[in-house]
């Protein structure tokens, strides 16, 4: 089974092979989380919302947990996170790999869970399992939804098995040659990086991702967790309607915009909106 490296620093525990801790250097696999002095984070005079030690965030299909940790770590560590897990996902094996790393953080304690495309599928479909269970997430940063409920005609979920045919029909060097003239110069850059480190398991990591289910309009109503939700306006493969729609049916959601210019000049805001939409969602 392939999965991400992980490594320990100052008093982390050592976690499964599918995740990687990153923080020091995380384009060669030297990880280490630097702690935060700051706990809580003051959202007015009269209400403190104390946020817990440990975050799970997950990549969105393809990516990786390099562009999982640009995304989140700052937004995370800026409200008194102290260790941002970002998961390396297992291409033959991508939801559970994603699964097995979201059980182990909250064996140790409360945890806030975050995702982006079907990584926020993930988390909330795990948020919401385990709170039928009795027990509690802090609340789920979901970024760019890309479905809801059946996947089959998902613009997110079409693409992932576009490209899988393509991949074992034409090879990896092809398929990236390609990508790579049609994507924004930060998406391909991104891509590039993660499609390379997954091959050859990568055709087998997006035709998963492209059945997944995700929540549907039913599912979401049910769902308690607190979730904070960033929507790009202008991005066709995760459209804004269906960010929106989640916005609408869960009963504990607000969401925040941004646009995929944005993203590309500094993914932070991703996690920074995410976190902003999760906090007012929290305080309602």
């Amino acid at each position: 089974m392939r999965g991400g490296r992980s490594a320990t620093a100052g008093d982390d525990a050592v976690l499964p092979a599918t995740v990687a801790r990153i923080g020091l250097d995380n384009y060669t696999g030297v990880t280490a989380v630097t702690p935060v002095r700051q706990y809580r984070r003051v959202l007015s005079s009269t209400h403190t919302l104390t946020w817990p030690d440990a975050a799970v965030v997950l990549p969105g299909t393809g990516s990786d947990a390099t562009f999982a940790h640009a995304a989140f770590a700052s937004a995370l560590r800026a409200r008194g996170v102290r260790t941002v897990v970002a998961v390396e996902p297992d291409p033959d094996a991508v939801v559970a790999s994603y699964e097995r790393a979201l059980e182990d953080a909250a064996e140790r304690g409360p945890v806030v869970v975050g995702g982006i495309s079907l990584g926020a599928v993930v988390a909330l479909d795990w948020a919401a399992r385990r709170a039928e269970r009795g027990f509690e997430t802090f609340g789920v940063l979901a970024a760019l939804p890309p479905w809801t409920g059946d996947p089959v005609r998902a613009p997110a979920a079409v693409s992932a098995r576009m490209t899988a045919e393509s991949l074992r029909a034409q090879g990896l060097d092809a398929v990236l040659t390609h990508m790579q003239a049609t994507s924004p110069d930060w998406l391909a850059a991104a891509l590039t990086r993660s499609w390379h480190s997954q091959w050859p398991g990568l055709p087998n990591a997006l035709d998963e991702a492209g059945r997944r289910h995700a929540p549907d309009a039913e599912a979401l109503v049910r769902t308690g967790v607190a979730v904070g939700i960033a929507a790009a306006t202008d991005d066709p493969v995760h459209p804004h309607a269906v960010a929106a729609e989640w916005n609408r049916h869960l009963p504990r959601s607000r969401m925040c915009e941004l646009t995929l210019d944005e993203i590309g000049a500094r993914p932070a805001l991703l996690g920074e909106r995410a976190a902003d939409a999760l906090e007012r969602a929290l305080q309602a």
